[in-house]
């Protein structure tokens, strides 16, 4: 019975932390306003703005896992969409619910795989953290992104980027992506938003999905529509005409006048095909009584 208690409770409580993820890092912090100011005033200016269409900082330099110095636009080819997250290390939840949800949305994407079709860079925004940490998470990621499943995972590791680097460059980035956060003394950690940016294959910002739970066709839709039709398929192409982006759920939502006029030129189509095909038919038809009467014409003739 103590148990189920114990069980139930530990729900109960993840299910908070889940409903305030989006409002940052003191979410998760039910005592954090204790013995200082107020929770608005410590989440005072902390937020995640829709820079929609901006160009990131391509040229700011970081450090990956292994130390090397590597720029930010080392990551975009021009070809495959990036989604970038921003969190830090050793945050004490927000950030590994953010790259968890981040994994458990990739793994379930259909026709989509990381390295082939898209990359993903991880950014720490804490200047304070290095290599080796970097390289824990990826190990850590990588493993589990393979896991159950036939992936090359030379590939995934040439494909999830874990960087690190000063804070000048990581303000650079953090600024372009509309990304405000704020150091707490106190505590020693940082408030922040939660949330992920689907990035173009040349560096301008395509989405936000904001908080955490991305939902895995939300996730592939907007790669696809990022990517410029380089990847997916046809049926993604008919989704994005039937669906829109509602930038403030940060979701695709279904679009009644893009599937009407869809559903208009299918019906255009069907109708099309069958004028053809009765078309066809007739044509046929009168051919075989042309050719029926000149061969009862024929016949006559004996």
């Amino acid at each position: 019975m103590q148990r189920k208690s114990r069980q139930l409770c530990w729900v109960l409580e993840l299910c908070g932390v889940l409903a305030i993820a989006p409002l940052g890092a003191y979410a998760n912090q039910p005592d954090a306003n204790a013995d200082g100011p107020p929770l608005d005033n410590q989440l005072k200016g902390v937020r995640l703005d829709q820079n929609l269409d901006a160009p990131l900082p391509l040229d700011a330099v970081f450090r990956d896992e292994h130390g090397a110095e590597v720029h930010l636009g080392d990551y975009f080819d021009g070809k495959r969409p990036v989604i970038l997250t921003l969190v830090y290390f050793k945050c004490p939840m927000l950030c590994t619910l953010v790259l968890n949800d981040t994994l458990r949305s990739i793994r379930a994407m259909s026709g989509l795989q990381l390295g082939d079709d898209f990359q993903i860079v991880t950014v720490s925004f804490n200047p304070r953290e290095g290599p080796e940490l970097a390289a824990e998470k990826k190990g850590h990621y990588v493993t589990e992104y393979c896991r159950g499943l036939h992936h090359d995972r030379a590939k995934v590791e040439a494909s999830w980027h874990f960087l690190t680097g000063e804070e000048a460059s990581i303000r650079k980035l953090t600024e372009a992506a509309g990304f405000h956060y704020r150091w707490d003394v106190k505590f020693q950690q940082y408030a922040h938003p939660s949330g992920i940016i689907v990035v173009t294959p040349d560096g301008k910002i395509a989405r936000y999905f904001f908080g955490i739970g991305y939902e895995p066709n939300d996730l592939r839709l907007t790669l696809v529509e990022a990517s410029k039709n380089k990847i997916g398929g046809l049926v993604d192409q008919f989704l994005l005409g039937c669906f829109h982006y509602d930038p403030t759920r940060g979701k695709y939502s279904l679009s009644i006048l893009n599937a009407l006029k869809l559903g208009g030129v299918l019906i255009l189509v069907v109708m099309g095909g069958m004028l053809g095909v009765m078309s066809r038919h007739n044509r046929r038809k009168r051919a075989a009584l042309a050719a029926a009467g000149a061969s009862s014409y024929e016949d006559s003739d004996f």
